[in-house]
């Protein structure tokens, strides 16, 4: 997005480039919901000096979008199933991810779990347990094994209250309400990053030996979408891309089955996430005829196929006249004791109990919604960015999900992930410690980067143009949702990249009412969003086949040929450029269990 060349020093709330506050930092967090609380905790349990870090969040402390992950956190515990272990996770992992996934990022979050649950539970959080006292397990979609280890359906928020109280007793700072607007780099190597106070206005420059991005993914750019609006917007992976780094696997979006939708529940809770465990406690879909209709699609798995089978089974229902007016089906546990959904679904129960529905009564209304972007920023085994000192984790980062992603697994690569990159960055920071020759030059680097990057935040936030930043942004999701949505088409996807040149036309003449005012929340997010979305309906565009959550309908096959992650770059000149790489192979061990060929059997729930 072109910042509109408009004079801003001097306005009234607009601060001065040179005015700014500054952090002298070895580690900067961006981002504080469970990738970021976890990391900043390896930390410190690493020996880093708490005083080196520094968490920061756009919203209050503890208000994350984790708090919005409810079904649960996979591991091979085994507390149902002990014939289940990391290997068969893998397996598992790999295959819903139709073998586009890192073997060796899918492994090192598998092969963690068990133990970073069983040390979760050592800091106190609340799962649910079986008769015998150890953390439950149910199943979710496509898993072999019961290996969902829950919190009733509030587990992300009981995952996030135990790692704020870990890193609160272990002293880690947090600074609330900080927007990052750009990292800052010098030949290749990140500097800090620089940003603004969103209740001041205030510029911020963050002078960090090491940034570590856990800003979550890019869902919320689609109209129907499971996240607040103003989270998931793709700041981490615009970030970093804008930084130079590069991106992989963006055309990959998870659309969950099981969205709200309908008039009753009102347009406040449109597209929000009816969790899969609903279906993993035994809720079954009909349409509006009444036809259990997974029986057609999946007999053996029915509702708990992976995600991206019955999200296109219900769009094929709704597609062809057998959906409700709003354009969904229906999700029934009323088979179920009062009780048993109570006890197991605390959360959906009170949600839709006060929006006048009885769960264990009559059934609730869904249909897909945009879930989870698989893809993210390109990192290596650690985390680490092609910029030196810049990390990526959850889903800001590539590689674990490949085409499509695991239910259960997006908590469980926050954690696993969070203890690699914070072991690496701890490890990192020693090596440093003597520290270099250069520092003066390189913080005079840093500060006339920022400089020139707050004289064009301040244009921004005078502006007066003709475009409103939010309305914009809504623009943005409604083409998303039609020309890269569940289903795909050449000439949708070519007719979405017109209109988000048209798009950007807009956007470079935007009526900002100032740095503390919510469009200018808007025009930066915005300003992100239409990065990401370039990489995503490119990726789409190129990837001439359907795989795991991206479905062609002009290419409904799976071409082995495309066995290849797609990796978008910066070019010379400013445009995208495109190439492919290839897939790695699995261990040994985790080929094994592919050729064992467990699979789950629906009808060991009835």
């Amino acid at each position: 997005m072109e910042i509109p060349p408009r004079a801003a020093d001097g306005e009234p709330g607009v601060a001065a480039p040179d005015e700014y506050e500054t952090v002298d930092l070895g580690v900067l967090v961006v981002g504080a919901g469970a990738a970021g609380a976890r990391t900043a905790v390896e930390l410190v349990e690493q020996g880093v000096d708490p005083e080196e870090i520094l968490v920061i969040g756009k919203r209050g402390h503890g208000d994350a979008h984790t708090t919005w992950a409810r079904g649960g956190i996979n591991g091979a515990l085994g507390t149902h199933d002990p014939e289940d272990d990391w290997t068969v996770h893998a397996a598992d992992t790999l295959k819903e991810g139709h073998f586009l996934n890192d073997p060796g990022k899918v492994e090192t979050v598998t092969e963690r779990m068990p133990g970073l649950l069983r040390e979760l539970d050592d800091w106190g959080m609340a799962f649910s347990r079986t008769d015998d006292g150890e953390p439950d397990q149910r199943y979710f979609g496509a898993q072999s094994f019961r290996r969902t280890a829950f919190a009733g359906d509030h587990t992300g928020e009981s995952l996030l209250n135990t790692l704020v109280e870990r890193a609160q007793g272990l002293s880690v700072p947090y600074r609330e309400n900080v927007f990052i607007s750009r990292l800052l780099t010098e030949g290749g190597r990140a500097l800090g990053a620089a940003g603004y106070d969103m209740d001041t206005g205030e510029y911020v420059v963050f002078d960090a030996e090491t940034v570590v991005l856990a800003a979550g993914g890019y869902t919320s750019l689609y109209r129907r979408h499971s996240s607040r609006d103003d989270e998931n917007t793709g700041d981490g992976p615009a970030l970093a891309y804008l930084a130079g780094a590069r991106l992989m696997d963006v055309e990959f979006v998870q659309f969950h089955p099981t969205g709200m939708v309908g008039d009753r529940y009102g347009e406040e809770w449109d597209g929000r996430l009816v969790t899969e465990a609903v279906r993993g406690e035994g809720g079954r879909l009909f349409n509006a005829e009444g036809e259990r209709f997974m029986e057609r699609y999946s007999p053996d798995q029915m509702e708990l196929d992976a995600r991206d089978v019955v999200a296109r089974a219900i769009a094929r229902e709704v597609r062809e006249g057998r959906g409700t007016e709003n354009g969904g089906v229906y999700l029934d546990i009323s088979h179920r004791e009062r009780e048993f959904i109570q006890e197991r679904l605390p959360r959906m129960y009170e949600r839709f109990a006060d929006l006048g529905v009885d769960m264990a009564e009559e059934p609730v209304e869904v249909a897909p919604t945009a879930h989870y972007g698989m893809g993210g920023v390109r990192v290596d085994d650690e985390g680490e960015t092609d910029i030196d000192g810049l990390y990526a984790i959850g889903e800001t980062m590539a590689g674990v999900h490949g085409a499509n992603r695991l239910g259960g697994n997006s908590l469980a690569e926050t954690i696993a992930f969070g203890q690699v990159t914070g072991q690496a960055v701890a490890r990192r920071l020693a090596d440093d410690a003597g520290g270099s020759d250069d520092e003066a030059p390189e913080s005079d680097r840093l500060h006339d980067r920022a400089r020139h990057h707050f004289a064009d935040l301040g244009r921004l936030a005078g502006s007066d143009g003709s475009h409103e930043p939010e309305a914009l942004l809504d623009e943005l999701r409604e083409l998303l949702w039609e020309h890269a949505g569940l289903l795909r088409t050449e000439a949708g996807l070519a007719a979405g990249l017109e209109e988000l040149q048209e798009l950007r036309r807009k956007a470079s003449d935007l009526a900002v009412g100032g740095p503390t005012s919510k469009s200018f929340e808007y025009a930066l997010d915005l300003g992100f969003g239409l990065v990401v979305a370039e990489a995503l309906l490119r990726g789409a565009q190129e990837r001439t086949e359907s795989r795991g959550a991206h479905a062609r309908t002009d290419y409904p096959g799976t071409d082995p040929d495309w066995k290849r992650n797609i990796v978008v770059e910066r070019g010379s000149v400013g445009g995208m450029r495109l190439t492919t790489e290839s897939v790695g192979t699995p261990s040994e061990a985790v080929q094994e269990a592919l050729d064992a060929d467990h699979e789950l059997d629906y009808h060991q729930l009835e």
